[in-house]
């Protein structure tokens, strides 16, 4: 005996009719004579037949199911992204859909497909990092499903979109660093086509020229995961010309500059401070705690969810929006 519910499928196998017929039945079509409709209804009714609001929304023209593109669902920050999706959705009566890319730009494309085939009705994404080409998007407003943008955003696409301030978070930590006493202060970022990396690297290289301090090709560095910065930080630590400041674009990316500092028994903050950005679990479990700007991922996910909303009911058709959610420097125990 099981308690799974039962399908249209299994009205038509136990009638012996087309799961067609059934379908059409259920929903009193005169192609489908009385006796008929009355004895699937009876059977449906018998079996406690429940039909499957999901299904009938992919199968519809329109849905109230909306797509989210998570680059990863491990880091903090879109987890609380999606978090804040979720929570504003659901008081919303939407559904959401979501799928993780991990930084894949063919997987990228694969559940935008997927997307369209359930006819959702809008969708929330935040690019992968191997994303430069984007008809796969244009391909979701060509079909009139409107798309907001966070975090990750594509400039080349007339969209709505949330970003945190990546350039004012920037230049304050960077900022906050020089007045402590760094002089020298690495920059660890990501892909360099990321609207993201630009614009915390424009952040830290203003911030260093606010204080005239020199910063050659040397300095400004492809490097945005834990194992990463393991790899790559011991070498730098042991230039006669060396660091005594890194700001890393990710919590991760931080964390492992700390760890390499620690195998090489460089004292943080005392000779090294970092800094990162995000503001997660990693940040408040490092020893010492790590200094890092705090990104407020679930205003963003709600914001996000917001402006989609908007669009979907018809308000602010004619303008595109954009949303910049502020962040704040959260000072800990990596630096001074």
């Amino acid at each position: 005996m099981t308690n799974a519910p039962i399908t249209i499928k299994d009205i038509a196998r136990a009638l012996n009719v087309a799961p067609s017929t059934v379908s059409r039945a259920l929903k009193d079509s005169p192609d489908i004579s009385k006796e008929m409709r009355k004895q699937i209804h009876d059977y449906a009714r018998e079996h406690n037949y429940k039909p499957n609001t999901f299904a009938i929304n992919l199968r519809s023209s329109t849905s109230n199911t909306i797509g989210v593109i998570v680059p990863q669902l491990v880091h903090h920050f879109f987890s609380c992204v999606l978090s804040g999706i979720e929570t504003a959705a659901s008081r919303a009566g939407y559904n959401i859909l979501v799928a993780q890319s991990d930084e894949s730009y063919e997987r990228e494309v694969k559940i935008v497909q997927t997307f369209l085939s359930a006819r959702v009705c809008g969708v929330i994404a935040s690019l992968a990092k191997e994303t430069s080409q984007y008809d796969h998007y244009r391909e979701l407003l060509n079909n009139n499903i409107p798309i907001v943008f966070y975090d990750r955003i594509c400039t080349e696409l007339k969209t709505e979109r949330v970003v945190v301030d990546d350039y004012a978070g920037s230049f304050a930590a960077v900022e906050y660093m020089l007045q402590t006493g760094c002089r020298r202060i690495l920059f660890y970022g990501a892909a360099p086509h990321l609207e993201i990396t630009k614009n915390r690297r424009n952040g830290y290289l203003d911030a260093m020229k606010k204080y005239r301090m020199h910063v050659d090709d040397s300095m400004i560095l492809f490097c945005d995961t834990r194992e990463r910065a393991i790899a790559i930080t011991p070498d730098i630590l042991e230039q006669p010309n060396r660091p005594d400041g890194f700001f890393a674009i990710n919590d991760e990316t931080a964390a492992g500059i700390l760890h390499a500092c620690k195998l090489m028994g460089i004292q943080v903050p005392e000779e090294v401070s970092i800094c990162g950005f995000t503001d997660g679990a990693i940040a408040q479990n490092t020893d010492p705690k790590l200094t890092t700007v705090e990104q407020h991922g679930e205003e963003v996910g709600q914001s996000a969810f917001s402006i989609l909303n908007n669009r979907l009911k018809g308000k602010n058709d004619a303008r595109h929006s954009n949303k910049i959610v502020r962040t704040n420097l959260v000072v800990r125990g990596t630096t001074k």
